[in-house]
């Protein structure tokens, strides 16, 4: 990872490390509103994790759905780049994706990623596919329909990746309807990780 792309990680790392305290206080009510203003990245561990499994299945047809503030973006892309890959990430909000093509930008990566702006499961029913490596990071309750959409569009081989499938618990429901979706659908093989906030690492024949 070149000192570009590092400056970038660190600066996203301490701007998580500041709203952990704001995501503890937000109050119920307003809770997922709150929460959509907020970083919430997949962490440093989930990040290098699925950053070497794109480069080591030297995956090039990267999807990322759910790009938040594009923490992960960074990551995928990076990987991409070795790869000789392209990200497409999808996001609903405006204001994401131009913080995101920003930071693309300055870490030097923004050749690498295809953004595409819009609710989330309209944006899949219109990519052609196929896909090689597919990370889903969006609301959890979007998980099972995000993978339907997903599944007829795999490459031969390819990996998804599903973050807090563990944690946060509030979210466990969501996570275990997803998982159990994922291991019932045929020529997929799926295993939990404890990484970060539980990740779901399932291939496709």
């Amino acid at each position: 990872m070149d000192h570009k792309v590092e400056a970038v990680v660190k600066a996203y790392q301490a701007r998580a490390d500041e709203e952990v305290a704001i995501a503890r206080g937000l109050v119920s009510e307003n809770r997922q509103r709150d929460l959509d203003d907020l970083l919430l990245p997949i962490g440093a561990a989930a990040a290098q994790f699925v950053n070497l499994l794109i480069k080591e299945a030297k995956a090039r047809a990267i999807l990322e759905v759910g790009t938040s503030y594009g923490y992960s973006t960074v990551w995928l892309a990076e990987a991409a780049r070795e790869s000789g890959g392209t990200v497409t990430t999808l996001e609903l909000h405006p204001r994401k994706i131009d913080h995101a093509r920003e930071k693309m930008a300055e870490a030097g990566l923004a050749d690498y990623v295809d953004f595409r702006l819009g609710d989330a499961l309209e944006t899949l029913a219109a990519l052609p596919g196929p896909f090689d490596f597919v990370l889903l990071d969006l609301w959890k309750d979007l998980y099972v329909a995000s993978f339907d959409a997903i599944y007829p569009k795999l490459a031969d081989g390819a990996l998804i990746v599903a973050d807090n499938m563990l944690y946060p618990e509030r979210a466990r429901a969501n996570a275990d309807a997803y998982r159990d979706r994922v291991r019932a659908a045929p020529d997929m093989t799926s295993v939990l990780l404890p990484i970060g906030s539980g990740l779901e690492v399932s291939r496709y024949r």
